[in-house]
């Protein structure tokens, strides 16, 4: 793997979780590959045996049994493969159920249309963090993920960390990641939302723990005071228009509650759950005509002038 290449793929397991999957569906692709092989085995000898008792001369069949044995032997066999997968699969669901080692982080994710809410659960309200679009996790610690969904079913799966979980509407079910491997990870919904489904990725980046504890730190501070005047005039166009209304960032008077927390947003790969780079350039255009980009989204184009808007970007790009 490449240095900061984002992966996503079910046969790369990069932890505990995706491990037990991984050798699951391993036992299963070749168990299915031996059973083809066998019948089709079977299949040939039927054939060429069947050829060469319709030749002119041929002995007749003689009356045997070998055939009843034959057939005996094949139901046994299939009963016995059937009853050792559904044993595998049971086994495999168990251990993805539960956690493994350390106290476990809680996260709370809360599925909407179209992007993921992500809050990192302590026992200090003024601790806790609120993100969107983005998991840090520390590696060799099992994560316990608390998710639900805010409007329709959606569908939580990172490949390579564990298998999927569906986001039901009023209803919060919980589920394990751990990461053993260092690396960006990528995520996505896995059931179909809406117009913009395909349009609702996720990253996920597991780190050594001193690096997620550094990260965690650092969300958790409220975002940095202007310090120019071109970022303390963005910081009142934010506040002061419908950006502060839907977005909340924390330590200013924005404190919307129904759109991504964008305290820190500049630090974050992407715009728009994995629609667009997040680059100064893609948040101009974002902010512009968002519907150009993800048609559907709740995000309303926005009409301010050249001057503000150049006030607004100065001041996003502190928020890191």
């Amino acid at each position: 793997m490449a240095a900061g290449e984002i992966v996503q793929s079910i046969v790369a397991p990069a932890g505990v979780y995706a491990a037990s999957i991984h050798r699951l569906w391993l036992l299963m692709l070749w168990v299915s590959a031996a059973v083809f092989g066998i019948v089709l085995g079977l299949m040939l000898a039927a054939l060429t045996r069947g050829i060469r008792q319709c030749r002119p001369g041929a002995l007749p069949p003689t009356s045997d049994h070998r055939l009843s044995r034959v057939i005996g032997a094949g139901i046994l066999a299939t009963l016995a493969v059937l009853v050792a997968l559904l044993a595998a699969s049971v086994w495999t669901g168990r251990a993805v159920a539960s956690p493994h080692g350390d106290p476990p982080l809680g996260i709370a994710i809360v599925g909407h249309q179209w992007w993921w809410e992500v809050e990192y659960e302590d026992a200090q309200p003024s601790r806790r963090v609120l993100t969107a679009n983005e998991l840090h996790l520390p590696l060799h610690r099992p994560v316990v993920l608390k998710v639900t969904s805010r409007d329709v079913i959606h569908s939580f799966w990172v490949p390579t960390l564990q298998g999927k979980r569906d986001l039901i509407p009023g209803m919060t079910t919980v589920m394990w990641l751990q990461a053993d491997r260092a690396g960006r990870f990528r995520g996505q919904c896995a059931e179909f939302c809406g117009l913009q489904h395909a349009h609702m990725a996720f990253d996920v980046v597991a780190e050594p723990p001193a690096s997620f504890e550094q990260w965690l730190a650092q969300a958790r501070a409220p975002a940095r005071v202007p310090g120019t005047s071109l970022e303390r005039q963005g910081l009142a166009v934010f506040t002061a228009g419908r950006c502060g209304r839907c977005h909340t960032i924390r330590g200013t008077d924005a404190a919307g509650q129904i759109a991504p927390d964008l305290t820190h947003v500049a630090s974050r790969r992407t715009l728009g759950a994995g629609t667009l780079s997040n680059t100064p350039a893609h948040r101009r255009a974002w902010i512009a005509d968002p519907q150009a980009f993800k048609p559907g989204n709740q995000m309303p184009a926005s009409s301010m002038g050249d001057e503000a808007m150049a006030a607004l970007l100065a001041y996003l790009d502190t928020l890191r």
